[in-house]
């Protein structure tokens, strides 16, 4: 009898080892989503990723090798869960099956599925094997399986995903069913237009971000912002171009790409121009990337897939349209064609991916285009040198000059680079910051001497490590974005001046304050001073809700905010300056 209770006790399984397992999946979680509050968000990020596949691997280690489970039980659980991830990818939402360059499902849903399994581990441990085994199967099947009801709405700069149930309205679908937009034709002061549009296009006149001829008040606790208007508007990565009373920008509207004109004072439409484009990606959305460009009463916008229009600014007429991306010979880029538009004398020069192109503004006939430097999502950068006016474009090459006229290339600075986006930053004649997106920032200087071109590099810095934020000069330092964080550089050097708070935002500079404004990732209006001492913020306001990865523009009192769900316009209290605003 005694010999029968020790053989049945031997035969028993012995119980499953889970301390090991406990420990791996706390560690998992707080390194997946424990970090922001330790290190920089950016890092945290980049670690938490890895630590979260790193984690589920150590489960399945220690469930194969040292749970003391039985084989079948072992073999059968890693089968299911690589099956089960198999299927649910397939089924997923695009949004999700294909965000993270296709990595998010299993980015996101290992720790999730990491937690519940030894959850299971630990709840069913006395249970009977039979139970077990279908709480087991029925364990890995929702914590896979749940992730075909959700769908991504786009990420963050700190990969954090917008989460929404699969059947729920987008907010394009919400503007669709609601919108009864009714255009309200204007006349618009012809005196207005006759002059120079105060904010023409990506970034102000010169593409800097810099505004001067004015002076706002402060302290925004006694004179806050006025909001003028709010409204809805189709998604997007467009800013703003500004004549007059007249308000541009694009748009996503269901299966049409849209140029949309607006009244900068209320809000309401005056006129559009749709296309039957949509480009959408999983991380921004869908809609146009580029911002409109005005020059001489039109309208030159760059579609995200490669289409190219001239509308006449007073009534959205369409002058003539191309398809530059066939006429260039090249595939949309996996982000869209971002570049913004520039016209230079008599030409329309636009960058698709790193090859840039130069139409006729008469006729839209293409007149030349250039060498293909590889991807680039930056804009078209008209400086002059040496008394010679060129265009710049940063690419994954590197940067390259070309003259306008011919697209004959000047010179170009090697330094490769996957997806460029940044502008190149002028400094002064010849001297430039260019930006290797997360990994430096590098200052060079390039010459004339008896015809020959040469590029000079003068320091590179780390200390700055912008992504698609670009940089403000201002009185001898570069400001700009470390990661999240706005920072500071002397521009003699590259050292850090000062780091400060984490707004992963867009940036104007008003220089006749030493004031920076900040439209923040989250869509804050903050008011950040621009001297190098140290990092102070003056004040910060709510203007837009949602993620915003779209310019603000500025004429005047009023700035223009936007992201791919809102719009909104707000007025400065401010002291008026002379001297006229670029």
């Amino acid at each position: 009898m005694e010999t029968d209770k020790k053989d049945h006790a031997a035969l028993r399984p012995k119980p499953l080892r889970l301390l090991p397992a406990i420990v791996i999946v706390i560690l998992q979680w707080l390194i997946r989503f424990g970090l922001p509050g330790v290190v920089s968000a950016d890092l945290a990020t980049q670690i938490g990723i890895f630590g979260g596949l790193i984690g589920g691997v150590a489960i399945m280690i220690w469930w194969a090798f040292f749970s003391r489970a039985i084989w079948f039980e072992r073999i059968g659980a890693i089968g299911l869960i690589i099956l089960a991830l198999f299927v649910t990818q397939q089924l997923n939402d695009e949004s999700i099956r294909t965000a993270n360059m296709g990595l998010m499902f299993i980015i996101f849903s290992i720790p999730v599925l990491s937690l519940a399994f030894v959850t299971w581990a630990v709840a069913t441990r006395n249970l009977t094997t039979g139970i077990r085994r279908i709480t087991m199967v029925i364990t890995i099947l929702l914590a896979t399986g749940f992730w075909i009801l959700l769908r991504t709405d786009g990420m963050d700069g700190s990969n954090h995903q917008d989460l929404a149930w699969r059947w729920s309205k987008t907010s394009e679908e919400r503007l669709l069913a609601q919108s009864n937009d009714k255009l309200i034709p204007v006349s618009p002061d012809s005196a207005a237009l006759a002059a120079t549009a105060e904010w023409p296009g990506f970034r102000g006149s010169n593409r800097d971000g810099m505004v001067t001829g004015i002076k706002i008040a402060t302290d925004w606790v006694k004179s806050p912002p006025a909001e003028l208007w709010r409204r809805s508007v189709g998604p997007g990565c467009s800013s703003f171009a500004i004549h007059g009373t007249l308000l541009f920008t694009q748009e996503q509207r269901g299966e049409y790409e849209m140029v949309t004109c607006y009244n900068l004072n209320t809000g309401e439409p005056l006129w559009n121009h749709g296309d039957s484009a949509r480009f959408w990606d999983s991380h921004a959305g869908a809609g146009p990337r580029s911002t409109p460009t005005l020059s001489n009463g039109r309208v030159y916008t760059m579609g995200g897939t490669g289409i190219l229009n001239v509308l006449d600014e007073r009534d959205g007429k369409l002058i003539w349209s191309r398809n530059a991306a066939s006429d260039a010979k090249v595939k949309v880029l996996t982000w869209g064609f971002a570049g913004s538009p520039l016209v230079v004398g008599n030409l329309v020069i636009v960058s698709l991916s790193g090859k840039i192109a130069g139409y006729n503004i008469e006729n839209g006939d293409p007149v030349w285009f250039g060498t293909d430097g590889g991807n680039s999502y930056s804009s078209p950068h008209q400086v002059t040198i040496a008394g010679i006016q060129q265009v710049l474009l940063m690419s994954q090459a590197g940067a390259i000059s070309i003259e306008p006229e011919s697209g004959k290339p000047l010179w170009n600075y090697d330094w490769q680079m996957t997806d460029r986006i940044l502008q190149p930053t002028v400094i002064g004649e010849g001297d430039l910051l260019i930006v290797g997106e997360t990994q430096a920032v590098r200052r060079i200087k390039v010459t004339l001497n008896q015809g020959t071109w040469s590029v000079k590099e003068l320091w590179e810095s780390d200390q700055i490590k912008a992504n698609f934020n670009d940089f403000i000069i201002h009185k001898g330092f570069a400001y700009g974005f470390d990661g999240p964080s706005i920072a500071c550089i002397d521009i003699k050097d590259g050292s850090r001046k000062w780091k400060g708070s984490p707004y992963r935002g867009f940036t104007i500079l008003l220089a006749d304050q030493d004031l920076i404004l900040v439209l923040t990732e989250k869509g804050d209006l903050a008011l950040v001073k621009a001297t190098p001492d140290q990092f102070i913020e003056l004040a910060r306001i709510p203007a837009i809700k949602g993620k915003t990865w779209n310019h603000p523009a500025m004429v005047g009192d009023v700035v223009v905010v936007r992201n791919a769900m809102e719009m909104a316009a707000f007025r400065f209290p401010f002291v008026f300056v002379k001297t006229a605003s670029r």
